[in-house]
């Protein structure tokens, strides 16, 4: 399993970010060839974090490609920088 988690700072409108997301990102991402699961999170203070969970490493980062296109299609102004990005293989899990 691999994940990919995205941290974006100095979001505008986390709650029209998170509505943008949930109906117009959800089916994106969910069609990615060995998607499990995706989480986003308001971590206040203007910062928002996805978590994306997949089988493998290509669909991982095919979620980073498809998740680049809709910031800048659908969330450039409410998410006005680019995120930190860490992805990597899932070594333990519950």
């Amino acid at each position: 399993m691999h994940a990919v988690f995205r941290r974006y700072e100095g979001v505008t409108d986390p709650a029209e970010a998170g509505r943008r997301v949930n109906e117009g990102f959800l089916p994106l991402i969910q069609q990615v060839p060995g998607f499990v699961a995706y989480y986003w999170v308001d971590a206040g203070g203007g910062v928002m974090v996805s978590i994306s969970i997949f089988r493998d490493r290509a669909g991982a980062e095919e979620s980073t490609q498809r998740a680049g296109g809709f910031v800048r299609d659908r969330l450039a102004e409410l998410l006005p920088n680019p995120p930190q990005v860490t992805a990597g293989e899932v070594v333990a899990q519950a």
